[in-house]
């Protein structure tokens, strides 16, 4: 019998509360080693999201590139792929939902990614992936702003002029070098900002402020191992970027569950803090009672 459901209605915790039952761990390099494992497994048990939630990655990642050659915005295209990182937390939100399920010892499928979307905290998960996104803007206005300060407006008429611009000349060594100095600052501002933030609100209900300061802390507390975790990914995204940004659709994945893993390995839970229980599984409801509900004066002229 077909059905419909609906939805619960809750709020984040408050942030003193959060703070008081939770205790920022020292991580290492083995720490890493442990979460991109992990990931791996997730991904293995779950495969099918990899084409429902990241299959757009590499279909997108076509699309840029398309519009990159047919605008003659050549320069752009490579910003535009480094731009996934910087939005990358926010887009793995299913797949941290998913490594939770797992972690309780519950049974995981590609559907039940979509219930991070009745989390209590999804309003703060919103407001800093459009943080996340005014980053990535600004970090792509940036770079055309770099390349016209070096180049000016002109485009390259095709591929290979571009290249020869930007690795035969000193403009384009320059223009490599600040580029690349830029894209560092903003990967290092949107990895401080996150690394733990979206998890953290997934499983404690966290607000936005008080997730980027538990991120922060674990920055500072961590720097070589939050420095290795930043390599690693831009490492892994370049990868999935051959052939054709089609490796995405692996790499993606693996790292949005790497990433709930690594929150559990600089996050302990106090033993004594208040269990979080996981919403309801959303009550099922007759179809055939879905008209009665929009309109209830039918139900009464039937009694």
């Amino acid at each position: 019998m077909a059905t419909y459901h609906s939805n619960v209605a809750a709020h984040v915790r408050p942030a003193d509360e959060v703070a008081a039952e939770i205790t920022i761990r020292t991580i290492d390099l083995s720490s890493l080693m442990r979460a991109l494992r992990l990931g791996w497994d997730d991904f293995k048990a779950v495969p099918s999201h990899a084409v429902m939630l990241c299959a757009i990655y590499p279909v997108l990642g076509l699309v840029l590139a398309r519009a990159v050659f047919g605008y003659a915005v050549l320069p752009l295209l490579f910003p535009l792929a480094a731009g996934f990182a910087l939005l990358g937390p926010f887009a793995a939100l299913g797949l941290y939902e998913l490594s939770s399920r797992r972690d309780r010892g519950e049974e995981a499928s590609a559907w039940d990614a979509f219930e991070v979307l009745r989390s209590p905290s999804f309003g703060s998960m919103l407001g800093l992936g459009t943080l996340l996104l005014a980053l990535f803007v600004t970090w792509v206005a940036t770079a055309q702003a770099i390349y016209v300060a070096v180049f000016g407006y002109g485009g390259a008429a095709g591929v290979g002029e571009f290249l020869q611009r930007v690795v035969t000349t000193p403009q384009g060594w320059w223009l490599m070098a600040v580029g690349c100095g830029a894209g560092f600052l903003f990967a290092l501002l949107a990895l401080c900002l996150s690394i733990v933030s979206f998890p953290l609100m997934l499983d404690r209900h966290a607000g936005a402020l008080e997730a980027i300061v538990t991120s922060l802390r674990v920055a500072a507390r961590n720097p070589v191992p939050v420095a290795a975790w930043g390599l690693i990914v831009a490492v892994l995204l370049v990868a999935g970027t051959i052939p054709f940004f089609l490796g995405l659709a692996v790499v993606i994945p693996v790292l949005g569950h790497a990433t709930w893993h690594l929150y559990r390995e600089a996050i302990a839970i106090h033993p004594d803090a208040a269990r979080i229980v996981p919403p309801a599984p959303r009550g099922s409801k007759p179809a055939a009672d879905f008209p009665a509900n929009l309109f209830p004066w039918r139900s009464r002229d039937r009694m």
